[in-house]
């Protein structure tokens, strides 16, 4: 492992494009610690928001958001609403290209096409970002912690727009560091930086569950049963990433005999399919669609309206609440249903069925376009059917485990974490195999 190691960092392209992702992820640090302007009492009442245990909602949800951005909420940083504004815009982008032609036709164009739908999730990103920006700043006013928050005040308007556009420029600069990862780094950008938050926080949540185990009295016995647990978990999810259907392809090759005879032959080979091609997007997708509507109705519970008032409060109350069980349930059903969504968009951007054809090549027993389409397709859903169930039980499981009380750090986190982590070793896999050198998973 240690020759490996040393042989990596003496490639010198691959040694710049992993320097290069750290020192984002050092870029990212920095401005989770470059907080909004907040006045002493204003800092006393922000710790306060976050160590209450009175509104259990607000809680979990302030909780979630804070590991998702790095600590960057808790303290209120420029960077504060994460990536998350962003993951909503491409959701909703995915969710309208095969209902929009023109956004589907955008996709076949190549790479010009993939820019320029890039470039409108980004747009749209915008003022998704603002929004979620109003709504936590809705939550920080109602618990005193913006006291000078107003849009609609000609004394205060100034410096609220002022915290409005700088959350969201935050969010916006966290994309570009994301494709800058990207293009010049190691892994998927978006994915790093959702890492390298929920990696942040892992120190002080350890701390916080020692305290929560041994302050209940379970102790060492609860904290062994969560490392057992935690282990268990990371194993099964490193099987299931890693679980594949080889279906057997075979290329016709043709080779010169004596005197210009030509001997048909066929070479084969396999198409690797992903018990779990999603990887961890699911999760991603599954957790933005539950905290985008929670944050909504924290802001809209201060309407002056009483209807929207008591909807807003009924849903963050009894609809997306964390601490009620059928919100488990729904975060298990979106995140089955985001596991198919992906993985047969992914399928259908690869295009295989087509391209085998193109080829010539094809599966043994089945005619080449229709039947091949056909016969990949049906093994695609029923491998994602075991993915997608283990992936909505990891989702879960938290809640059915609830060793220590604490649920801030779940198995979704654990399930992101691990899964970039197997992506980024994949691409220097791949990167290292380029060069002749063995892998680490060779």
């Amino acid at each position: 492992m240690w020759e490996k190691l040393r042989s990596v960092w003496t490639v010198p392209d691959l040694r710049k494009k992993i320097l290069f992702t750290l020192a984002m992820l050092l870029v990212f640090r920095i401005l989770a610690h470059i907080t909004v302007p907040l006045t002493y009492p204003e800092q006393q009442n922000l710790l306060k928001l976050f160590a209450q245990n009175g509104n259990q909602s607000l809680t979990q949800l302030l909780g979630l958001l804070d590991v998702f951005s790095g600590g960057s909420l808790q303290q209120f940083s420029v960077v504060a609403l994460g990536v998350y504004p962003y993951i909503t815009a491409t959701i909703v982008m995915q969710l309208l290209q095969p209902i929009i032609p023109a956004l589907d036709n955008m996709m076949r164009e190549g790479e010009a096409g993939r820019m320029r739908f890039s470039q409108i999730t980004r747009i749209i990103a915008v003022p998704l970002a603002f929004l979620q920006a109003i709504g936590s700043a809705a939550i920080f006013v109602k618990y005193n912690v913006l006291t000078n928050f107003n849009l609609f005040n000609g004394g205060t308007w100034l410096e609220s727009l002022a915290i409005l556009l700088s959350l969201t420029a935050g969010t916006m600069i966290l994309v570009w560091l994301g494709e800058l990862i990207t293009e010049k780094g190691i892994g998927n950008g978006i994915s790093i930086i959702i890492f390298g938050g929920i990696v942040s926080r892992i120190p002080s949540f350890v701390q916080q569950g020692y305290t929560t185990s041994t302050s209940s009295g379970g102790g060492i016995v609860s904290i062994g049963v969560f490392l057992i647990i935690g282990l268990l978990t990371i194993l099964g999810i490193i099987y299931v990433y890693q679980g594949q259907r080889r279906v057997p392809i075979e290329y016709p090759t043709k080779r010169m005999v004596g005197r210009g005879m030509l001997v048909g032959t066929a070479q084969r080979t396999y198409i690797p399919m992903q018990v779990n091609s999603a990887g961890m997007i699911p999760l991603i997708f599954a957790q933005s669609m539950l905290i985008f509507p929670s944050v909504l109705a924290q802001y809209l519970g201060n309407s002056n309206t009483s209807w929207l008032a008591s909807a807003s409060l009924w849903i963050s109350n009894y609809l997306i609440n964390p601490t009620l069980w059928w919100y488990w349930i729904i975060f298990f059903f979106l995140v089955v249903a985001f596991t198919y969504f992906y993985a047969y968009v992914v399928w259908q951007q690869q295009n295989i069925p087509e391209n085998l054809q193109k080829q010539g090549a094809h599966i043994p027993g089945y005619r080449p376009g229709e039947t091949t389409r056909k016969y990949l397709e049906d093994i695609l859903r029923r491998i994602t059917l075991g993915g997608a169930l283990f992936l909505g039980m990891v989702a879960i499981l938290p809640f059915l485990a609830r060793v220590g009380g604490n649920q801030l750090l779940g198995s979704a986190s654990l399930l992101i974490v691990v899964g970039v982590v197997l992506d980024t070793v994949r691409q220097i896999e791949s990167q290292m195999v380029m060069r002749n050198y063995s892998g680490f998973l060779s």
